[in-house]
């Protein structure tokens, strides 16, 4: 972390976003842009939460390709990111989840979840797709969660001033942009939550 948090957080007061956070998307989109379009492009490149204004990519490629993430996840091979099912599935026996996504369609990352985490866990959950990356405060607010995990700074900062407390997952586009706590995995999001064990032995992630 780069600034002091609690030491405990309860699963119940802490709440996700999905793209960059639980869902690997940098991965897919990176892995898609090469195999179906030949194009190469290595993590450290993308240093801008809008792809277009860092890549030399064509603008309509790159939107087919978060289209296709968008309307058809499971299809285009979306993985979680590393821990974060067994982090989630631990946090469930606490408390339901809470997911907070600028994405315009719930049901398709609704049913990523499911596929994810399992029918329990998808059935007491609570996904909320605003289709605005600056529309996330109300709905959090509304939630009554205190604490919020995205990957977005300027959300993140919205957060701060609306008297919220946000945690930035670390990505290269948020680098530098911010002077907000910071976590750079799900074992560290785990940390904050559930301080006393170590996750690190387990079996997968």
């Amino acid at each position: 972390m780069t600034r002091t948090t609690p030491p405990s957080i309860h699963p119940g007061q802490i709440g996700f976003d999905i793209d960059g956070v639980v869902a690997d998307t940098m991965e897919a989109f990176i892995r898609i842009a090469r195999e179906e379009h030949g194009v190469t492009v290595h993590p450290e490149q993308i240093t801008a939460f809008q792809v277009e204004d860092c890549l030399d990519m064509d603008p309509a490629v790159v939107a087919e390709i978060f289209q296709r993430l968008l309307e058809d996840p499971l299809g285009a091979g979306l993985q979680l990111m590393p821990y974060a099912g067994r982090v989630l599935r631990e946090f469930a026996g606490h408390a339901p989840l809470t997911f907070v996504t600028a994405r315009p369609l719930a049901a398709p990352i609704a049913e990523w979840l499911r596929a994810m985490l399992g029918e329990e866990i998808h059935q007491q959950m609570r996904l909320i797709a605003t289709g605005e990356h600056d529309d996330k405060t109300r709905h959090i607010k509304e939630m009554g969660i205190r604490y919020f995990v995205d990957d977005r700074a300027q959300t993140c900062l919205m957060l701060e001033e609306a008297g919220l407390s946000p945690i930035v997952f670390s990505q290269p586009w948020n680098r530098g942009r911010h002077h907000l706590p910071t976590v750079e995995n799900w074992l560290a999001i785990r940390a904050l939550c559930l301080p006393h064990d170590d996750l690190r032995e387990a079996e997968t992630p």
